[in-house]
C-alpha cells in the first residue's frame, strides 16, 4: 500500500502562463490517481510592487490573499487537485550569500506554517514532497512537512550562466542533492550529471499534452496553410543560433519565419526584426496554439550547441510532432528517440537544406509516423514512469504490514 496519501509539489514555476510547464503537466497527470496539492510560484514584496505599478504581470490580489488561496481543480480520474497561493515572500535573491541565508530561514518558516495549515485542511499528514527545481527553498524544507520522503524534480542546469536561480541555486543544490531521497530528472544527460552526487537519480523525459497538439493536424486538414510557414515555439533567448535562423531567412525569401512567444534576448529582433518574411507573434495560452500550429509548415529548433543545451529535453519537440509537423532541429542533445522522423543540421547551409526537405515531407505516413512517436510520449505516459521511480524510493512505500 502507499506510504503517503498526498504530493505536495513545491516549484519555482507558477501554475498559469503562456507556455506548458513540466511540473504543472506532470502533476495533472499524476492527480488522476493521487491528491495532488501543487505550491504556486512564491512571490515577492518587489513582485507585487512590480505588479502594482504595471512592470509586470503579477496576479496582486491572489499574492495578497484577497481571494481564497486554495483551489480545487478538476481532474481526469480518482485524485484530487489543489493548487494553493502561498504568503508574499522577502526578496532575497539579489544579496550575497551571507545575508541571504540569514534571511532565508524567514521565508522557510513563512512557508512551513502556512503550508501546515493546508496539510491540516485537506487532511494530508505524510505527504511525498516533489521540488520542482527549486533547491533553494527544498534544503531547509527537508524535514519539516511530516514528509515519508523528498524527491527533486530537476528539469534544468542550475549552474547554467544567466540563469536566476544559479546565483544561490548551485551552492544549495549540491548539498540538496546528496539529503534528497532521490532525483529525478528530465533528459538523459542531467541524469548523468546529478548522479554524482545522488545515485538514486532517473529519468523521465518531458512528455506532451497530445490531445491538445494534436488539434493542429485536424485545423490543418480543414484548413491548409496558403504559403510555407517556418515555426518556433516558446520562449526564444540566448539558446537560439543566430547564424543559422539570419541564413535561412535570408536565403529562404520564399519562406516565412515565425516566432511564437516570449523574446527574452533583444539581440535576436535587432539581428532578424529588419528582415522581411521574419515574424514575431506575442506569447498565447496554450488552449490558442493549435490554431498558430496548423499554419505552420515545419517546426524548429535551432539551438546553439553548448554545454548548457546539451542537457536540455525540449517540450516543444512532441508538440510539434503531435501537430504532425516536420522537424528540424540542431544536435544540441541527445536526440536519438527521434532518429529517422526529424532532420538534424549544424551548419546554416545545412540547416537550410533540412528545410526545404522537410518543407516536402508531407506523405500521410510520415505525417503518421511523427503523430504516433508524439503519442507515446504523453504526459500520463510520463506520469507512470515517475510513479515507476517512486516505487524505487524505500521511504516512499512499504508493504502493508499484517493485522
Amino acid at each position: 500500500m502507499k506510504q503517503f496519501d498526498s504530493i505536495i509539489c513545491i516549484a519555482q514555476t507558477s501554475w498559469k502562463g503562456d507556455f506548458q510547464k513540466a511540473a504543472v503537466q506532470l502533476m495533472t497527470a499524476l492527480s488522476a490517481r493521487h491528491r495532488v496539492l501543487f505550491v504556486d510560484y512564491l512571490y515577492t514584496l518587489k513582485d507585487v510592487a512590480q505588479g502594482l505599478t504595471g512592470r509586470k504581470d503579477v496576479p496582486v490580489r491572489d499574492v495578497m490573499h484577497l481571494t481564497n488561496p486554495l483551489t480545487q481543480l478538476p481532474t481526469e480520474g480518482d485524485g484530487e487537485l489543489y493548487v494553493w497561493t502561498p504568503p508574499v515572500m522577502l526578496p532575497l535573491n539579489w544579496l550575497s550569500a551571507k545575508p541571504h541565508d540569514q534571511l532565508l530561514s524567514q521565508n522557510t518558516n513563512r512557508l512551513i506554517r502556512s503550508l501546515r495549515r493546508v496539510m491540516h485542511e485537506l487532511g494530508m499528514h505524510r505527504p511525498l514532497i516533489v521540488n520542482g527545481f527549486h533547491p533553494v527553498i527544498g534544503l531547509p524544507l527537508l524535514g519539516k512537512l511530516n514528509e515519508c520522503a523528498t524527491i527533486y524534480y530537476c528539469f534544468d542546469e542550475i549552474t547554467t550562466a544567466g540563469h536566476w536561480m544559479s546565483r544561490h541555486g548551485n551552492r544549495y543544490e549540491d548539498a540538496f542533492l546528496r539529503r534528497v531521497d532521490a532525483v529525478v530528472t528530465t533528459s538523459e544527460t542531467l541524469r548523468d550529471a546529478k548522479s554524482v552526487a545522488q545515485p538514486r537519480t532517473f529519468c523521465v523525459k518531458n512528455g506532451v499534452n497530445f490531445d491538445l497538439f494534436n488539434q493542429a493536424r485536424l485545423l490543418a486538414e480543414r484548413y491548409p496553410p496558403r504559403r510555407p510557414v517556418v515555426g518556433y515555439l516558446g520562449s526564444a533567448d540566448n539558446r537560439v543560433d543566430l547564424d543559422i535562423m539570419e541564413y535561412c531567412s535570408r536565403t529562404m525569401p520564399d519562406v516565412e519565419f515565425q516566432f511564437i512567444g516570449e523574446v527574452h534576448d533583444p539581440t535576436i529582433t535587432s539581428r532578424l526584426g529588419h528582415i522581411p518574411n521574419v515574424t514575431f507573434i506575442p506569447p498565447h495560452q496554450p488552449a490558442d496554439l493549435p490554431p498558430l500550429l496548423a499554419k505552420l509548415t515545419v517546426g524548429i529548433i535551432p539551438f546553439v550547441c553548448n554545454e548548457h543545451t546539451y542537457t536540455i529535453y525540449p517540450l516543444k519537440i512532441n508538440e510539434y510532432l503531435a501537430a504532425g509537423l516536420p522537424v528540424v532541429s540542431t544536435p544540441f542533445s541527445r536526440l536519438d528517440d527521434f532518429s529517422g522522423v526529424i532532420e538534424l543540421a549544424d551548419t546554416p547551409e545545412r540547416f537550410a537544406q533540412a528545410l526545404r526537405r522537410a518543407l516536402a515531407d508531407w506523405d500521410a505516413e510520415r505525417v503518421q509516423q511523427r503523430v504516433a512517436l508524439a503519442q507515446g510520449n504523453t504526459w500520463e505516459q510520463r506520469a507512470v514512469e515517475f510513479e515507476a521511480a517512486i516505487q524505487r524510493v524505500p521511504k516512499a512505500w512499504r508493504q502493508e504490514q499484517p493485522v
